[in-house]
């Protein structure tokens, strides 16, 4: 099992990002070795794992030289190939079109730099976010350092890749069914997908009808995300939601926490099974209470969830000609043809879909009512080999393949609420393993502390131990 890791002593040693921040606080290194460091790791580890999508580490060192605000001033990270950042093609990992140049920085781009992380680039993902596996046709698979022969998820790969293999100590990412979480079980990290607008974002994302894609980032520990969403909710307080604050340990209040092992029709395997029925009784022995409930979302929600994602993908290849002479709708792997046709055969089912999608956050949150937490396993099975998921495979082998795998991902997207991954077991073979948690919204803090206390109850390791 080829594992990837920068491994390197240098000025960035094993901090985490906070850990980072406070090392550079006392003076300890400046901002400019932090990011000749990141740079050095992310050189050492790409040609394995195939995570970055493009370099600006001139524009970073130049940043880095300057004075900076924010907590997290000088730390240097990667920004996934999906939002703007000003002066660097935005590609959404495909060769369908070459992307304009954008002139300003998006919304998230301005609220990462505010918090003062430094970008180096940024982060493979698969084409325009829609598979579970960054497998491109031309550029090859984002491959997982735990095991070069396995994925490393999607769409956030590059970045989980990074993060895990200790390039840099923290990454963004988004999620629009899973793309935040799936990478952390996937890459052995911490990975919350926050209340549906708790984080700034891009605008088209928030223009689609069903506003399903959250920001976020990837860390290796539970203070990392904590911070991180402190940090964000200082720059641009979210409107209409309770605040996360700064949440920092474990809490007191003991939960009543719902649990399953099955979701959208599907079963999780028996090693994942068991795996989860291990996190509940951990949790027990922690005086938590946990009893198993039935699906929180309609048996609609699978065929639903499905058909809007192909609609997106409809509407995308519909609007291709507006980025350009460059359009090639050729170029679009199988997964996003198949969809973008799936949605256009069935166009006329989309209000429904739309319609039915749209009561999923009320009767989610009637659902967890009785429950503080809902328990799932994060991924249904082990992470699949690089293959299985690739996107030039016929499209109804892809997508059932994909949906088996991602089963229990989507619904926080659709209704909008927290839910967090974290890295509590490794499989017969050695493979991170995700739980997640989701809450009701606006309740990240509850996911955190929860978080806090796993941690120090079941610390996870990295791929260098």
């Amino acid at each position: 099992m080829p594992r990837v890791h920068a491994n390197r002593s240098d000025a960035l040693g094993e901090h985490d990002a906070v850990g980072l921040t406070e090392a550079l606080a006392r003076g300890e290194l400046t901002p400019v070795e932090a990011v000749e460091a990141a740079i050095a790791r992310i050189d050492a580890v790409n040609p394995a794992l195939n995570a970055m999508a493009m370099r600006t580490y001139d524009t970073a060192l130049r940043i880095a030289h300057g004075p900076r605000p924010g907590f997290f001033s000088g730390v240097p990270t990667v920004v996934k190939d999906n939002v703007d950042v000003a002066g660097v093609p935005t590609q959404h990992g495909t060769d369908s079109y070459v992307a304009r140049v954008p002139r300003h920085n998006g919304d998230l781009a301005r609220l990462l730099f505010e918090t003062g992380l430094i970008s180096l680039g940024k982060s493979q993902l698969s084409e325009y976010g829609f598979s579970g596996a960054a497998e491109h046709a031309r550029l090859g698979p984002v491959r997982c350092p735990w095991d070069t022969d396995r994925v490393a998820g999607a769409s956030s790969a590059g970045s989980g890749a990074l993060v895990a293999a200790g390039a840099v100590p923290l990454a963004h990412g988004n999620d629009g069914g899973g793309s935040i979480r799936i990478p952390a079980s996937v890459n052995g990290l911490v990975g919350l997908k926050p209340t549906r607008g708790r984080i700034a974002q891009d605008a088209y994302y928030s223009a689609i009808p069903v506003q399903i894609v959250a920001q976020g980032v990837l860390t290796r520990s539970v203070r990392d995300t904590a911070a991180f969403y402190r940090e964000a909710e200082r720059v641009r307080p979210a409107a209409g939601l309770p605040p996360v604050g700064d949440v920092t340990r474990p809490g007191r209040r003991r939960l009543r926490i719902g649990m399953l092992t099955g979701a959208l029709g599907r079963s999780a395997s028996p090693e994942v099974t068991e795996l989860t029925h291990k996190t509940a009784g951990l949790l027990e022995e922690l005086g938590h209470h946990v009893e198993e409930c039935g699906p929180p979302v309609p048996p609609t929600f699978a065929d639903d969830f499905v058909l809007y994602w192909s609609e997106l993908a409809t509407t995308l290849v519909h609007l291709g000609r507006v980025r350009g002479k460059t359009w090639d709708v050729a170029k679009l792997d199988n997964l996003t043809r198949g969809l973008a046709d799936h949605g256009a055969r069935n166009l006329t089912r989309v209000p429904a879909a739309i319609a039915r999608l749209r009561q999923v956050p009320a009767l989610a949150e009637e659902f967890l009512a009785p429950y503080d937490v809902l328990l799932t396993p994060t991924v249904a099975h082990e992470t699949p080999r690089v293959g299985h998921l690739d996107p030039t495979q016929p499209f109804d082998t892809v997508l059932t393949r994909l949906m088996d795998w991602v089963a229990f991902t989507p619904a926080a997207n659709v209704s909008g609420q927290p839910a967090i991954s974290l890295p509590l077991w490794t499989t017969a073979s050695g493979l991170p393993q995700g739980m997640m948690f989701n809450a009701r919204w606006g309740r990240e803090a509850t996911l955190l502390e929860l978080a806090f206390e796993l941690e120090q109850a079941c610390p996870w390791g990295s791929v260098q131990a």
